[in-house]
């Protein structure tokens, strides 16, 4: 059914693998349009009462986007680029059934952004988390300087975002990043499976409607009213569509690609 993703229902809980475990599971335009497709599929499949989100392999959940893509995009392209992510995401995080990501390893730049998307987070003691984009002469570009600020606070987060430095499982846990830590890595989804099935034993209507409430608390309400909140991920589509216009980001994303330090010079 998908390329690059691989689906498993067991038990009422639909586990969704980004499979691309040669490219650390970077996420490019055939996830971005399969992972849309599950994400239909957990709202529409009467069986899937709740979701796991997780990378192939024992090295990554999602290790970034596919900078290659990047390279040519106009301003429009990569504004248009960025409210793509942000309408997938906005469903994830508004989906009226438990959402949860099990991060196996790295998650940078948008495998965070995606993390950050599902309604709770459990890692393996090897995970490791970033938001590298300024490296790129770039910013988050799906939700991050919003829903990162939410969860850690407007100070961690900006410190994050502009030193592009890694956190590790332990930090993430102590600052509310992630709910859990799970020692071996082999049992993270187990661990997973396990307070998603607790959950699944609720009433689906309260689950749905706590979601709801939540996320209107923290500023993830859909109803696009010119409220502020609202507004702060719409600019931030504005904001990463502007990067694509700059000197910077096409000197960050060929300096990535050719291995070697960005020079950046402001224009």
């Amino acid at each position: 059914m998908y390329k690059t993703l691989h689906t498993d229902l067991t038990d009422n809980i639909l586990t969704v693998t980004i499979n691309r475990p040669d490219k650390l599971n970077a996420i490019n335009k055939d996830v971005m349009s399969e992972l849309s497709e599950a994400v239909t599929e957990i709202y529409d499949n009467k069986e899937i009462r709740s979701a796991i989100i997780t990378g192939a392999g024992p090295k990554a959940f999602v290790a970034g986007a596919d900078i290659a893509e990047f390279l040519g995009l106009t301003q429009e392209q990569g504004q248009a680029l960025s409210a793509k992510g942000h309408d997938i995401f906005f469903r994830i995080a508004s989906c009226p059934k438990p959402i949860a990501a099990a991060i196996n390893g790295f998650a940078l730049g948008g495998g965070l952004e995606l993390a950050m998307a599902c309604h709770f987070r459990l890692c393996s003691t090897n995970a490791k988390f970033g938001q590298p984009e300024v490296n790129l002469g770039l910013i988050p570009g799906y939700g991050g300087t919003q829903r990162l600020v939410q969860l850690v606070g407007k100070g961690r987060a900006i410190e994050i975002m502009l030193s592009a430095r890694m956190v590790s499982a332990t930090e993430a846990h102590v600052m509310g990043l992630v709910n859990y830590i799970v020692e071996e890595q082999n049992e993270l989804l187990a661990k997973t499976r396990e307070l998603l099935s607790i959950i699944n034993d609720k009433a689906p209507v309260a689950v749905a409607r706590i979601i709801e409430c939540a996320n209107i608390a923290a500023g993830e309400s859909l109803a696009d009213d010119g409220g502020a909140v609202r507004n702060g991920f719409l600019r931030e589509q504005e904001a990463f569509g502007e990067c694509f216009g700059t000197e910077d980001m096409k000197e960050g994303a060929k300096a990535f690609l050719e291995k070697r330090k960005a020079v950046f010079t402001g224009k």
